[in-house]
C-alpha cells in the first residue's frame, strides 16, 4: 500500500536532506519519497540547482530506488521525470535477494516504507543480511539492509509494524539492540492505525536513526501521533481547512486544529527535543527515554512500557448534598403535575 504522501513530507522534514545527501529508497514503488525529497530541495536549497557541480548531482546521481515490480519502477521513474529529476537511478532489484547484494555504505540518507508483514525464503535471501539478522521477516531483513546500505554517519527514516517495536521474541529484540547500541537511536513516532486506510488498519511507527558503527543511543524521543489532519476511516476526509494540513501549514493553526492535525506539532517539539530531556513528563504526548530505562524493558520500543497515565482526581459533592437536591427537584416537579391535573379536570 502507498504511504501518505504528508506522511511522506513529514519524514523529509525531519531528516532535512542537504545538497550533500545521496538518497535512497530500497523499495521505491511509485518514487513518492524521493519525489518529496527532490521538491524538499528545491523549496530549502534552490542555490544547488544554479552550481553546475551541485545541479549534475541532483539530476543525476543524488537519487536512487530499487523496486522488483516493472510497472512500479515505470511509474516511479516517469514521476521523478514530472518532478524535474532528469536521470535518477531507478532500477529493478530485488533489494533483499542475493542477487542484488552488491551495494555496502553507498548512501547517506534512506527514507523508505518497505514491505511487511511477509516473508522470504532463506535460500534467496542474501547471506550478508542473515548475518544480521537470521529470519524470514522482510520487516527485519530490510532494517538490516538499511544498515548495510548506509554510510557511517547516514540517517534514516522508516516506516515499521508495530511487532518491530514490541514483539519479546530473541529475533526482533536483537534487531532492536542492534540499532540502539551499535547505532544512534533517535525517535520512534508512532502512528495512529487508519493513517494506510482504506488499504489497510495497521499499527506502525517511524523509526529515526544514524549509522554510527560505534553506539551513540542515549536517550530517545517518542512522539505518539494521535491525528494527521484527516479521519481515520476509510473515507480519509480533512478535518481541517485543506490550506491549514501538512506538515508546514500556510496559516496559523488555533489549539483546535493542533488536535486534528499533529504533524507542525511534531517539527517544533522535533527540534526541541535535546532540551525535553530535562523536563521529561511522560505523561506528555512526547517523552525521552534513556537507554538505561530501554535496556531494563528489554529494549522496547512501544510508548506503552514508559508511559505514565494521569488521572484526574474529581470532586464530588456531599451524599447528603445531592440528596437534598434531589429531593427538592421532586417537590417541584409533584406541583408541576399537580397544577397539570388541575387544568385538565
Amino acid at each position: 500500500f502507498r504511504t501518505p504522501r504528508h506522511i511522506i513530507r513529514l519524514m523529509v522534514e525531519l531528516t532535512a536532506p542537504t545538497s550533500k545527501d545521496t538518497i535512497c529508497d530500497p523499495a521505491s514503488g511509485t518514487c513518492g519519497f524521493l519525489v518529496n525529497a527532490s521538491e524538499y530541495m528545491r523549496d530549502t536549497h534552490p542555490e544547488m540547482l544554479s552550481n553546475k557541480k551541485d545541479r549534475d548531482h541532483f539530476h543525476n546521481t543524488m537519487f536512487s530506488g530499487y523496486d522488483f515490480d516493472n510497472t512500479m519502477l515505470r511509474i516511479g521513474s516517469m514521476n521523478m521525470l514530472l518532478h524535474g529529476v532528469e536521470n535518477p537511478n531507478i532500477n529493478y532489484r530485488d533489494s533483499l535477494s542475493q542477487d542484488f547484494a552488491l551495494e555496502e555504505e553507498k548512501y547517506s540518507l534512506i527514507l523508505a516504507n518497505p514491505p511487511f508483514a511477509g516473508s522470504i525464503d532463506l535460500d534467496s535471501a542474501a547471506k550478508d543480511l542473515l548475518a544480521v539478522v537470521n529470519t524470514k521477516s522482510t520487516e527485519l531483513l530490510f532494517l538490516a539492509l538499511f544498515l548495510k546500505l548506509l554510510k557511517p554517519g547516514g540517517r534514516a527514516a522508516v516506516i515499521v509494524p508495530d511487532g518491530v517495536l514490541s514483539n519479546k521474541e530473541k529475533t526482533p529484540t536483537s534487531m532492536r539492540k542492534i540499532i540502539i547500541e551499535e547505532h544512534k537511536l533517535e525517535s520512534v513516532i508512532t502512528l495512529p492505525k487508519g493513517v494506510f486506510k482504506p488499504y489497510a488498519g495497521v499499527s506502525t511507527a517511524i523509526l529515526i536513526f544514524t549509522k554510527t558503527n560505534s553506539g551513540g543511543t542515549d536517550n530517545v524521543w517518542f512522539y505518539n501521533l494521535k491525528s494527521d489532519g484527516y479521519s481515520l476511516d476509510d473515507h480519509r476526509k480533512p478535518l481541517i481547512d485543506l490550506d491549514k494540513l501538512g506538515v508546514k501549514p500556510k496559516i496559523k493553526l488555533d489549539k483546535k486544529d493542533h488536535e486534528k492535525n499533529n504533524l507542525p506539532d511534531i517539527l517544533k517539539k522535533w527540534k526541541l527535543r535535546e532540551t525535553s530531556e530535562k523536563n521529561n513528563e511522560k505523561s506528555e504526548q512526547s517523552f525521552c527515554i534513556s537507554k538505561t530505562e530501554l535496556i531494563k524493558k528489554e529494549y522496547s520500543l512501544n510508548p506503552n512500557s514508559y508511559q505514565q497515565i494521569v488521572t484526574e482526581n474529581l470532586k464530588y459533592d456531599d451524599p447528603k448534598k445531592i440528596i437534598l437536591k434531589l429531593e427538592k427537584i421532586e417537590e417541584e416537579i409533584n406541583i408541576i403535575l399537580s397544577d397539570i391535573k388541575k387544568n385538565n379536570k
